[in-house]
């Protein structure tokens, strides 16, 4: 599908909008709900995936929709779906803190061909479209130059699969933070994934996420010159198990912190 800057600048506009409604909620009580032990939902959240789905539909007529808080039947075995997180950081929000994003990603069949992640408490605009570049607030963004792991800023996160696979958890963060400068956690995998494609993080690692926390970031590191994977390198479709993204430079390295061999 050819991603027209038409296209581009409507979708943008209509996240920047759902972005709207978590600004004019920042300062008024959360409404908390419980999908999990751990799992949190807010009125904001279907605030937000509401005003998404009406806005994107006038976008893309034809498009189906996969979305965090009414996820169907919709799958990526369809051609055309916007694939949505409202509001990525939920637990952050319940608390106040900033690192809460709107992510959005068009699939096209085979590939994220569309990308943006948008924190409106920080003010950060990202996006990306296949063949056009990574940007951040009008500012072409790229990857990271770092070579080696020593000097890395890795990324990771928690998911909510945390009482079972803990061990696994303690393992990768143990061999992160030997290996690396250090590592960050911001409570969500859309900044995380966003601030790799900008250079901040030169890695970003985790388990169990949903198509919606990664579809976006995916597009946003490939067209700023880095890669996503499986940790063993194999092809990384949003919703699978294990994702992995660097700055190309030290794909290869995390491969092996990942895999158990180094």
């Amino acid at each position: 599908m050819y991603i027209s800057d038409e296209l581009i600048n409507s979708s943008v506009q209509a996240v920047s909008q759902a972005g709207e409604i978590i600004l004019s909620a920042w300062d008024k009580p959360r409404n908390i709900r419980f999908k999990g032990r751990i799992d949190l939902v807010t009125d904001t959240d279907v605030a937000v995936e509401e005003a998404l789905k009406k806005s994107l539909q006038a976008i893309l007529p034809g498009a189906d929709f996969l979305a965090e808080e009414s996820a169907s039947e919709t799958s990526l075995d369809q051609d055309l779906v916007w694939i949505i997180d409202p509001l990525d950081g939920t637990t952050n929000f319940a608390h106040k803190i900033p690192f809460v994003a709107v992510s959005v990603g068009l699939w096209t069949g085979s590939d994220v061909e569309l990308g943006i992640i948008y924190l409106p408490i920080l003010n950060e605009m990202f996006w990306a479209a296949r063949g056009k570049g990574a940007f951040c607030n009008r500012e072409k963004i790229e990857v990271s130059k770092t070579k080696t792991l020593e000097p890395a800023l890795i990324a990771t996160g928690f998911p909510y699969s945390v009482l079972k696979d803990i061990d696994i958890i303690i393992k990768h963060m143990r061999n992160a933070l030997v290996n690396s400068r250090g590592v960050r956690r911001c409570g969500s995998a859309a900044i995380d994934l966003a601030y790799t494609a900008a250079g901040r993080f030169d890695a970003f690692y985790e388990i169990g996420l949903n198509p919606w926390d990664t579809a976006a970031g995916l597009c946003l590191i490939s067209e700023a010159g880095g890669k996503v994977t499986t940790f063993d390198q194999g092809r990384y479709k949003p919703g699978m198990n294990e994702i992995m993204g660097t700055n190309g430079l030290i794909h290869d390295q995390m491969s092996r912190l990942l895999t158990g061999r180094i």
